[in-house]
């Protein structure tokens, strides 16, 4: 069974099967598993079965592009011609863009072959599984833990082998929350390195399109090949000389035992690797939460607008609930939140004068279970606790990744965020792939 881009590769190169058997394999098995997980909202059997063909006919082309044949998925914000594009809402249960959006186009340029389109927190509005129009998702790990939001369609699709890769969108860690509450890997980029021209905002602000993955590697081969920057490279897997931060506050406050324990083991394990660990001061960090949510919460207003007006009752009660809100933020509290964002992306920046990557908890918590009754600490709440360690990276465009430890808890492996500077998703890749190749050995 492929598992892998890496691998499917290979085996398209040696002749081992072509594009429309891998296809087919793809479309047997999602139409099996689908109804238990909900991943899918539209599955795209025919555009799937045209583009593989074509793939297949090109194979014995001179030029073959890496990602030829590969079968894939969007995030249903995503805009895909012709083709249902729903955000997670009954709003748009009609809908089907006359255009593609960039990153659509982009992939569609390198041969690849569309799955479907995945379930989604309705407007990307929320950090968990929940769908109310489509249902609910499932995490293949635990069914009985969230598989998180709002691009919780891609990674059930990627952990649970539906597609090889799918690419979703983050405003406040909705890459890489289910990334990590799936046990795969999700990449945020540089903001604005991938177009979100095309894409559904929840804030324009805030917003990046990214990957998620079932490896390091095959998250750098996707990301190579919309971006056409090198990230695939050949190394010794060994971390000597590079500096690794660990955060002196903020990221170290209020986790659970079990986040601080699997967080603590990494760092030793990357020191083994030849690292240097280095700490580095984030105590300017502070009501992280709600500057993001202000930010988002205005301009979500803002992208709704036409629409609260006319048919408010439309939308889901947590939707409604954000729309009010959202008419309560001042201009001043809107500007002021932005300039904080300046001043901590200058910070943040600041650091990487010093180490190459940054490491960090992706969630203070375990994912919680469906239910959502747990606690969160003192009076915040679980999806404040949730991405309080993400959405900072959001506010300051750094490029994070979410990798999975050899920590696992609940059949869900504990994750750890790795953070560089602006434009040096290479330094996140080879962090990632040494760290993987380690626990993997």
């Amino acid at each position: 069974m492929i598992s892998s881009i890496d691998n499917l590769i290979v085996g398209y190169q040696e002749r081992k099967f072509s594009p429309t058997e891998i296809t087919e394999w793809y479309l047997k098995r999602i139409k099996k598993l689908n109804p238990q997980l909900n991943a899918f909202i539209t599955i795209t059997e025919d555009t799937a079965r045209q583009q593989a063909k074509s793939a297949e006919d090109k194979m014995t082309s001179d030029i073959v592009k890496e990602l030829l044949g590969v079968p894939i998925s969007f995030k249903d914000s995503i805009d895909t011609k012709g083709i249902l594009t729903s955000n997670g809402s009954h709003l748009d249960a009609e809908r089907y863009p006359k255009e593609d959006a960039e990153i659509v186009k982009l992939l569609e340029r390198e041969e690849t072959v569309l799955l479907g389109k995945t379930n989604m927190y309705e407007y990307g509005a929320g950090i968990t599984s929940e769908n109310t129009n489509f249902g609910d998702i499932v995490n293949p790990l635990n069914p009985k833990k969230t598989a998180g939001g709002s691009s919780g369609g891609s990674a059930v699709a990627v952990a649970s082998n539906l597609c090889l890769g799918s690419v979703g969108t983050d405003a406040s860690g909705s890459i890489r929350v289910p990334a990590a509450c799936c046990g795969v890997v999700g990449i945020k980029p540089t903001y604005d390195l991938i177009s979100t021209r095309g894409t559904t905002h929840l804030s324009w602000t805030l917003d990046h399109t990214g990957v998620i993955a079932n490896s390091v590697k095959d998250t750098a081969i996707m990301l190579q090949a919309v971006t056409r920057n090198v990230y695939v490279q050949d190394n010794s897997f060994k971390l000597t000389g590079v500096k690794i931060g660990i955060p002196t506050h903020y990221f170290n406050e209020n986790s659970e035992i079990e986040v601080r324990k699997a967080y603590e083991k990494t760092i030793h394990q990357i020191r083994k690797l030849g690292a240097q660990i280095v700490e580095v001061d984030t105590s300017f960090l502070s009501d992280v939460v709600k500057v993001s949510r202000t930010i988002g919460t205005s301009e979500m207003g803002v992208v709704h607008m036409e629409r609260i007006a006319e048919n408010p009752q439309l939308y889901s009660k947590e939707l409604q609930q954000t729309f009010k809100r959202s008419k309560g933020i001042s201009a001043m509290d809107y500007i002021g939140a932005l300039q904080k964002r300046e001043e901590w992306k200058q910070k943040v920046s600041q650091i990487f004068s010093i180490v190459d990557v940054m490491m960090t908890p992706v969630m203070p918590i375990m994912p919680p279970g469906v239910e959502m009754n747990e606690k969160a600490f003192g009076n915040e709440t679980l999806g404040d606790c949730m991405v309080r360690y993400t959405n900072v990276f959001n506010l300051t465009g750094h490029p994070a990744l979410s990798l999975p430890t050899d920590t696992i808890v609940h059949s869900i492996p504990i994750s750890v965020q790795l953070v560089a500077g602006h434009h040096q998703e290479v330094n996140l890749f080879r962090v990632g792939r040494a760290y993987e190749q380690y626990i993997l050995a």
